[in-house]
């Protein structure tokens, strides 16, 4: 059966940026309470350093 001009390949389709599969974390914007220590505390080092000046 031959292809017809207004279907799309199975290679067009799998390349479609609307039907690949989406990257575990890629848009991740959720964080850990730990990471969100971490970086409270390095923030408070650095904000007193810039104060010791």
């Amino acid at each position: 059966m031959p292809n017809s001009d207004h279907q799309a390949t199975k290679a067009e389709a799998q390349s479609t940026e609307l039907n690949k599969l989406p990257v575990p974390g890629q848009e991740d914007t959720e964080f850990s309470a730990e990471e969100a220590a971490e970086a409270f505390q390095e923030n408070q080092s650095s904000s007193s350093k810039s104060q010791d000046q």
